[in-house]
């Protein structure tokens, strides 16, 4: 296979503590689907049940186990964490992949397999929603187990997890992030150990390993293994993690800490609760929990629930990257974010997201109230975003890494195959709460079109207001009046190179002034993770010297952090034109009051949705971490 041509990794370097830490981050949903998978399965109350019968106990056993050795191991592990952006990983990292060099005939179909990518974000909303309410459920009804009268207090018990979970978000994870990899390994530990308890009482259900029985099973039983397809693809969720904290912990990081402990955990663990059913077709409710020993029943509903926990943070972390990510790439508009950390960039926090999920999560525990009446959402979204994330993978591999046509369409097809045949068996469940995860990544994927569609208009719109650059310049020098300039510095953010800041222009015409130097920024956001400090700032000539007006590119990657007065810092004093004393110099921003016009560019229900998304834009200045008693805002009205 073609090796990627990607620039060096910004991933850290492969040690024993990058790897307890991916154990800790990574591996916290996947690692925690076998308290419900099997469970889900065999669910009487299921609209398509799956009778619990030896035969079935088989082939359902095995049916799991190739399932993550197919979609986990090779297609995630082994192929698509291949492509990486830098070191990055995820379906952005697949969206901007697909948008690099993207020309000719091949650009249209990059750009619509972007915007199916856009659509897999889009249902890793509803993942992240329906994470922590599956989980922490599935983990909290150990309770009934323990004692049968605490079944009332469940839900009660899961939502204060939850508020208590998302209450402490804005503290960030660096103080607590060192525990998870020490708590993840015990986990699998002790349900690896459960699992081998099991497997000694039954030891034939090892035969399961066989892939036959998965293929006897789905042969043999198609009517009852296609739906039970939607329940066993469970097992997988979390998959779609490992490719997205790629960039935290780096490609071998996470395929040791998968193939030397998660992996071997996760299957022991399958294989006993199906070692479990053979010997005791009644304790089909919660094999999980049944293969803990009496004495560990508690310290396990404990250790079940740490682990929730941690797999609901892994998740609700990675919503505040995806959606910082799509605000950099245009996809949102700009959200308040707050960094955690000093020294981990992808530590972020963003206020609106974090509400919208605490509210989304608490909604579904008390509208399902079970975690097996969310099984039925949760494998919509999961096999919706792995379909996605192969389709991407399949057609970069094909143009980028010039795979050949018979390996695309012969092994890529088959890989896509099997995802499709889950995905489709998902589908059946689309009354029973599938349609939840697709009405929440449509609705989210109406609103980031919605937002690049009407940031388009109001580019476009804007830039007739502003007028061309160059031309504007040129005539500050050939005012009649002539222009007074007055001492110190003035910086202009701007948005490109083509035309003249809203707020100068304004501040020429009205206030019929301008400072002795003046500084027009333009801050760019390239399709790359990180830009160096060495290539953040370029200093362009606009063809008029001596006049104290230059124009500098800032360029960041969209896991940057944008900060004007820092990049302003990196200028080259000889190319500025005089000095900039960034300690006392003027920002100026331009801000846009957007109404709805009588004659809107995109349709009426359209056009308001843009002009409301607008509304949470976050404040530009500390965006930008600009001196708020330094900074001046001139705004402008603008119909779309």
């Amino acid at each position: 296979m073609p090796a990627n041509p990607a620039p060096p990794s910004h991933a850290p370097r492969l040690s024993t503590g990058v790897v307890v830490g991916a154990l800790g981050i990574v591996f916290g949903d996947i690692g925690t689907s076998p308290i419900y998978t099997i469970a889900t399965v065999f669910d009487p109350d299921d609209p398509h049940p799956v009778p619990v019968a030896r035969d079935h106990v088989y082939g359902i056993v095995s049916l799991i186990f190739w399932s993550v050795m197919v979609i986990v191991t090779l297609t995630y592990v082994t192929l698509v964490m291949r492509a990486d952006n830098h070191g990055e990983g995820g379906i952005m990292a697949l969206i901007t992949l697909l948008r690099q060099r993207a020309h000719g005939r091949g650009r249209r179909t990059s750009l619509m397999l972007a915007g199916l990518g856009i659509f897999g974000a889009a249902l890793f909303f509803g993942d992240s929603m329906i994470t922590p309410a599956i989980s922490v459920l599935s983990a909290v009804e150990g309770l009934k187990i323990v004692e049968p009268k605490l079944a009332p207090w469940i839900v009660p018990i899961t939502a204060v997890i939850i508020v208590l979970l998302f209450s402490v978000q804005r503290r960030g994870t660096a103080a607590v992030g060192r525990f998870f990899g020490p708590v993840m390994i015990v986990w699998f530990l002790a349900i690896g150990a459960c699992g081998i308890g099991g497997i000694v009482r039954e030891p034939e259900i090892l035969a399961a390993l066989s892939p036959t029985y998965a293929l006897g099973f789905m042969a043999g039983h198609f009517h009852i293994g296609f739906f039970a397809l939607a329940a066993v693809v469970l097992a997988v969720t979390g998959a779609e993690a490992l490719y997205a904290d790629m960039g935290h912990f780096g490609r071998k990081a996470i395929t040791i800490g998968w193939l030397g402990l998660a992996l071997p955990a996760l299957t022991l663990s399958y294989l006993g609760q199906g070692a479990l059913l053979l010997g005791d077709e009644s304790k089909v409710e919660a094999p999980f929990f049944l293969l803990t020993p009496d004495w560990a029943l508690v310290p396990m509903v404990v250790l079940a629930t740490l682990a929730t926990v941690i797999a609901s943070q892994a998740v609700i972390t990675g919503a505040f990257s995806v959606a910082s990510q799509a605000a950099q790439l245009g996809y949102l508009p700009r959200l308040r974010i707050a960094h955690t950390s000093a020294s981990t960039i992808g530590q972020i926090y963003v206020p609106f997201i974090n509400g919208v999920l605490l509210i989304g999560v608490l909604i579904l525990v008390f509208a399902f109230r079970s975690s097996d009446a969310l099984a039925y959402a949760f494998g919509m979204a999961v096999t919706g975003t792995i379909t996605i994330t192969t389709t991407l993978f399949l057609y970069y591999a094909r143009t980028r890494w010039h795979w050949p046509l018979w390996a695309v369409l012969g092994g890529g097809g088959l890989l896509l195959a099997v995802d499709l045949m889950f995905f489709a068996a998902n589908l059946t469940k689309l009354v029973h709460g599938a349609w939840l995860p697709l009405l929440i990544a449509i609705s989210a994927f109406t609103v980031m079109t919605t937002w690049q569609r009407g940031r388009a208009i109001v580019t476009r719109k804007r830039a007739d207001v502003e007028g061309p650059l160059r031309p504007f310049v040129g005539g500050l020098l050939h005012r009649d009046p002539p222009l007074v300039r007055v001492p110190g510095t003035a910086i202009f953010l701007n948005r490109g190179d083509e035309t003249a800041p809203l707020s100068m222009r304004a501040n020429v015409e009205h206030n019929h002034v301008l400072h002795r130097h003046v500084v027009i920024l333009s801050m760019e956001v390239e399709p790359v993770p990180r830009v160096p400090d060495s290539e953040r700032v370029t200093v362009e000539d606009l063809e008029l010297v001596g006049d104290g007006i230059i124009f500098v590119r800032a360029r960041y990657g969209y896991l940057d952090r944008p900060d004007v007065p820092a990049a302003l810092r990196l200028l080259d004093p000889d190319e500025t034109e005089g000095p900039i004393d960034l300690d006392e110099a003027s920002y100026f921003l331009s801000k846009l009051e957007l109404v709805v016009c009588s004659e809107p560019t995109m349709p009426p229900w359209r056009t308001r949705l843009f002009v409301a998304t607008s509304y949470i834009t976050a404040d530009a200045a500390a965006h930008f971490h600009l001196p708020v008693d330094r900074t001046v805002i001139i705004g402008a009205r603008l119909e779309v």
